[in-house]
Parts: structure tokens; sequence; C-alpha cells
């Protein structure tokens, strides 16, 4: 019997905002939001500001003399390019080259590293951390004693300014700020290719801190958006969802996130394994699709060159509202030697789909 599914600290919030729910990585999370729906969302993260409840991501902290070195001996990124206030994405990888997760790694001091794994994966990212510590580095799952809140969109700098949170950040940093005397993290970062900021306040804050930042959002025609707008959003951008996009089958370099990687540092979780399919290039690579032909492209479906045989699946898929036409990411077999711009089809129940190979993002990102 499945285990019962866990519920965010704004639950109580969504339900009353008419919010259809759904199961994600065990937790049960807003979709989208009775009178707008997953396009309204999505355009006004693109055009104003949309504000998501992400607290279903998990935290960690890892704490103790040289922490900050140990995680660099495990975590894919190299932790010695940044200084403390600033994050950085970096993945856990497995023995075999596999990616148990990607998650974003807060450098606090050489002795205290904060974590955001995803929600299925904390346990088990704690885990493989913890059993490679050693004596006086502590790992510790902290995944209900704080929530998270995406503030995404233009206009998100000014919701930030309105309630008193620090937004004059570079992108990637972090700075700790309060909101009406509660402790909150902030950091300039988020999964939809638009300016933003994802804010950390404890998890008995959260309905508070939810509250000020909708009503700003709000008064500058934005919006609640649920996890329905943030697949559309991080699809156009072209960022790769754990469990799909990579994941233990499919290694960074598959994924193309080696940038991820820091590749001359001596050690990390798999490291032999991803030189050595870098060097030899990997079997599959990922690429962007995009629809000629009207119709919804899904995950999972049969890619085909153009005489009709298979050369790889999608991986991740949906309806561009941006774009307005289906879009695609999707590994495909290199000896197949696709290139960019090539015409291809994707197998739709029976039905070629023709679609353009493009090199995400299918939309222009307002990150930077």
């Amino acid at each position: 019997m499945p285990a019962p599914l866990k519920h965010s600290p704004l639950d109580a919030r969504h339900r009353a905002l008419g919010a259809t729910m759904g199961a994600f990585g065990g937790w049960d999370m807003p979709i989208s939001y009775a009178g707008a729906g997953v396009v309204a969302e999505h355009t006004a993260v693109r055009t104003s500001v949309g504000v998501f409840d992400v607290s279903h991501l998990g935290k960690a902290s890892v704490t103790g003399p040289g922490a900050a070195a140990f995680l660099n001996d495990c975590l894919s990124n190299d932790l010695g390019r940044i200084r403390p206030g600033q994050a950085q994405y970096t993945l856990c990888c497995t023995g075999d080259g596999g990616v148990l997760d990607d998650l974003i790694a807060y450098l606090v001091s050489p002795d205290e590293v904060f974590l955001v794994p995803n929600a299925a994966n904390t346990a088990a990212v704690v885990a493989a951390l913890a059993a490679a510590a050693p004596a006086g580095v502590e790992v510790v799952d902290r995944h209900t004693d704080h929530a998270v809140l995406a503030v995404q969109g233009p206009a998100s700098a000014e919701v930030l300014d309105a309630v008193g949170l620090p937004s004059d950040l570079d992108y990637m940093s972090w700075r700790d700020g309060t909101l009406d005397g509660l402790p909150v993290r902030v950091c300039r970062t988020g999964y939809t290719g638009e300016h933003g900021y994802e804010l950390l306040p404890a998890w008995t804050d959260a309905e508070a801190v939810w509250d000020a930042v909708v009503h700003e959002a709000d008064r500058r025609g934005g919006r609640p958006a649920g996890l329905g707008a943030r697949d559309t959003l991080r699809t156009e951008m072209g960022y790769a969802l754990h469990g799909q996009d990579l994941g233990p089958e499919i290694t960074p370099v598959q994924a193309r996130v080696g940038w991820a990687v820091g590749w001359r540092k001596p050690s990390f979780f798999g490291r032999d394994v991803l030189l050595a399919e870098r060097e030899n290039g990997p079997h599959r690579a990922s690429w962007g699709l995009l629809a000629l032909d009207r119709g919804v492209l899904r995950g999972h479906l049969p890619v085909v060159d153009g005489g009709g045989t298979r050369i790889g699946e999608t991986t991740s898929g949906t309806f561009s509202p941006t774009l307005g036409v289906g879009i695609a990411l999707a590994l495909i077999d290199t000896v197949a030697g696709i290139v960019e711009g090539d015409e291809i089809g994707v197998d739709v129940r029976g039905r070629t789909m023709r679609v353009r190979v493009v090199k995400p993002p299918f939309v222009p990102a307002h990150v930077r």
C-alpha cells in the first residue's frame, strides 16, 4: 500500500484558492488554480510575476570541520568555484555515472553547506552523503524545517522590495533577510528562465510569507502558479527534470549537463565512469524537438528518422504557451548522426508528427 501523500505547510491556502491538487514526489501539491489555469499562470510568469509553493523540495544541512571540502569530493560541480553567499547547481551521481539527484548547494562557510534536493530523492541523497561523511561532519535531513517559495518573473524584484526582502542579488547568490521580523533566506535562482528568487522561510512561517508575497504579486498583475506552469516554463528553457531527462540511467553527459561537472576535480561520485564516457562520447544525447505539425508532444514517445527507424525517445514534452506549438526533450542515439536543424519525426499513437531538432532553450532566457 503506498504511503500517504505529504502536505505542504501551505496546503490550506491552496485549497482556499480552489487549486487542483496532484501527487508529485510523494507530496500533494497544487497543479493549477481556479480561475486561472496552466496557460494563464505560465503567462503571468513570463510577463509579470508568479508565486510557486515548492516546499516539497528537500532541504538538508552538511556541517562540521571541512564540510564544504567533503561535499566537493562527493558532488559533481566544483564548490571551490564559489564563495560563501553563493549557490551552485550540482549533481549527486552514482558510482556508475547515473544521477541520483540534481540539487542546489548553498555555501554558508567552509564548515556549512545547505542543500536543496528534489522531493523524492532527499532521503537517498542524505543517506549517500552520510555514508561517505568523515567523523565530525554531520548530514541532516531538514525537509520540514523550511518551506520554499519561488517568486519568478519580470516583476519579481518589485515584489521582494515591497515586502522588505533583499532583491539586489547577483544570479546564484543568496542573502538572509526578514519579512515582518520573520527570517527568510533569499536566493536569486529558479526553474523558469525568468528573473526570479527562491525564498526559504521556516516551515511554520510559510503562510505569513506566502500571504505577503501573493498580495504584492496580485497588485502587479501576477498570481499564484502551480506545478503545471512550472513544468511548461522549465521545458521551454530545456531544463532537465530528474526522473525524466536525467536520472540513474541517464548520465550528465547524455543529458548535456556536463557543465555542472568539475571535470578537473580529483574526486566526485562516478568520476571515472563519467570521464570515460566524456572521452569516448555518449551513445545517446539530449536534443530539443520543435513540432512542425499540430499536436502535443509527451514523454516516452518513439523518435524516428526520415525512414521511420526508431532512433530515440522523448523524455519530456508539452505544449509551449509562449510559442503556441508542441516542444519536447529527447534522448537520440548518436549513431543516427542527427544535427541541429534536421527534420525527423515523433510517433504519436501511430501518427508521425514532424519535428525540427533544436538546441534549447526554446525561448530566450532572462535569468542573468
